[in-house]
């Protein structure tokens, strides 16, 4: 059912979920992987895999609103997005299957919101693992596969989705320097948010403005942190939310401090969706 009010008092509310309902996407949106938002009018998303090179903006109805082709880029696979203080977006093309890509990349594009054309020029911001030794590794170590992305103080924090056999859990959180060149990503922290596979598999981040709750999402659950310090996420206050559903939720951002949005991929008859959550 779509949302036809500018207020999010009037969202749906989904009986089979603990998420709300905004609206339906547009078709073209059938495997968005990554969301950010500027304001409670209008929302941008990237796709993944095999999908066009650009990034699209919808309004609240479900409707694309503009769309901006990102020149000098491919996409190989984007999974998430992020932004800076200064409106700056970075496309994050770091999904990796099968651990076996050399040439990760995050896009880094002027803010999408001022741009008056219908395409845009980004910064390359290269990167690798230096724990990541044979590509691909042999299958319990298979954790170089990564869906997150945000941004925090000058530095691009991707945490990497598990696809280890047997899965042990483990989400590595790395940080790399949000500008132009080649860098070292560096390990800053190791989570084990659970070990059930179909649960505990990152796929998607955002930080609030405020920098003090970081939320990741994976397929039906919501890990919700607070009360870090630094880049030790781990040490921190860690809520474990049941969104109630199964659906392929591939994205989350903030829209306010309390306030998130998500999003699914088409799945047979369910999914592509945006979704209201409220933290209180």
């Amino acid at each position: 059912m779509k949302f036809f009010a500018p207020l999010f008092a009037l969202f749906i509310f989904s009986c089979q979920s603990k998420l709300s309902t905004i609206t339906e996407l547009p078709k073209d949106l059938n495997e968005n992987s990554g969301i950010v938002s500027f304001n409670e009018k209008f929302v941008w998303f990237v796709e993944d895999s095999g999908n066009a090179d650009k990034i699209y903006q919808t309004n609240f109805k479900g409707k694309i609103t503009k769309t901006l082709e990102i020149k000098n880029a491919t996409n190989k696979d984007w999974e998430d997005l992020a932004k800076d203080k200064q409106g700056n977006v970075y496309v994050g093309d770091i999904g990796n299957n099968h651990n076996k890509r050399k040439d990760l990349v995050i896009y880094k594009i002027a803010n999408p919101e001022e741009e008056k054309g219908k395409k845009t020029k980004a910064e390359e911001i290269t990167f690798y693992y230096p724990e990541q030794k044979k590509f691909p590794p042999k299958k319990k170590y298979l954790y170089y596969d990564a869906e997150s992305l945000f941004y925090k103080n000058g530095y691009l924090y991707i945490v990497t989705k598990n696809r280890s056999h047997p899965f042990d859990g483990k989400a590595f959180v790395y940080k790399v320097p949000a500008k132009k060149g080649h860098h070292k990503a560096e390990l800053v922290d190791t989570l084990n948010l659970c070990k059930d596979w179909n649960f505990c598999q990152i796929t998607s981040a955002d930080i609030s403005p405020d920098g003090n709750q970081l939320v990741l999402l994976s397929y039906g659950k919501l890990f919700v942190i607070s009360d870090f310090k630094g880049d030790t996420f781990s040490k921190g206050k860690i809520k474990t939310i049941d969104l109630g559903t199964s659906n392929q939720l591939e994205s989350v951002c903030f829209l306010n401090k309390k306030t998130l949005l998500l999003s699914d991929e088409k799945k047979g008859p369910t999914g592509r969706n945006m979704y209201s959550f409220n933290l209180d």
